[in-house]
């Protein structure tokens, strides 16, 4: 079973920055599909970015566009996700997904559209 793993949060103060990193032990996800999502406390998961084919296509939430932004290495096992001008909004465990296919647009922000996820890495912003 493909597990993926994310790397990455912590704490930080309101206006910093955090880069996730995602990746699939022993498998890559070339023309793919990898995405983030977003749990705050007591809340449901809700899609933050994702990123498609060799990564030309990228989508955000508009809650975080213009301050997050993902991309994948050129080797297609990493997905990063570069997080600037964090609010306390952004507080929350991140997780990372993947399809090997491209998910179509529509589907993006479902989570049954992933096959794959990692266990979550947990982001604070306090000051």
């Amino acid at each position: 079973q493909v597990h993926l793993v994310e790397t990455g949060g912590g704490l930080v103060q309101p206006g910093g920055s955090l880069r996730l990193s995602c990746t699939a032990p022993g498998r890559t996800f070339s023309g793919g599909t990898m995405a983030w999502f977003r749990q705050a406390p007591g809340k449901e998961r809700l899609f933050v970015a994702a990123i498609r084919g060799t990564g030309s296509m990228r989508h955000y939430a508009d809650s975080v566009k213009g301050r997050f932004s993902i991309s994948r290495d050129s080797a297609q096992k990493t997905a990063y996700l570069q997080m600037n001008s964090l609010q306390s909004d952004d507080t929350a465990v991140y997780y990372c997904a993947a399809h090997p296919r491209m998910v179509i647009v529509s589907s993006l922000s479902r989570l049954t559209a992933y096959d794959y996820w990692g266990q979550g890495t947990p982001v604070t912003v306090s000051s």
